[in-house]
């Protein structure tokens, strides 16, 4: 799997996903620091690149529909995560990886548990 690691994550959690084979890219390592959330999501969709990060604002499906993308991965940390915190959501998302796919969903990683999420249809709001 293809992903890109947004500036908010931390970077150990690459090195976890590069040691079960993934292909992964850092914001930060492609000098994307503050790029908007609009331009770092299209970004990754023209890569062909699952998102993950800790920005709440992308587990909102009606303005990032996630059928749109190759995947949002959305970590929830504690205020002040710790280096076990971090292991645990990489773990778990590689786990995770391990049964289902996660192009074109969103998935929610917080606890040891994965919640996923697919697009919302904007008749389903109103």
């Amino acid at each position: 799997m293809r992903f890109k690691l947004d500036e908010n994550v931390d970077v150990r959690v690459a090195i976890i996903l590069r040691q079960v084979g993934h292909d992964v890219a850092t914001v930060s390592g492609q000098g994307l620091n503050s790029t908007s959330d609009v331009e770092l999501i299209t970004i990754c969709h023209s890569e062909g690149r699952c998102l993950v990060t800790c920005d709440r604002g992308f587990g909102n499906r009606l303005r990032y529909k996630p059928s749109d993308y190759s995947g949002i991965v959305v970590l929830r940390l504690p205020s002040r995560p710790t280096f076990a915190d971090w292991r645990e959501v990489a773990n778990t998302l590689v786990i995770g990886l391990e049964s289902a796919e996660v192009q074109g969903k969103l998935w929610i990683v917080q606890g040891g548990r994965i919640l996923e999420y697919q697009s919302v249809d904007e008749e389903e709001v109103d």
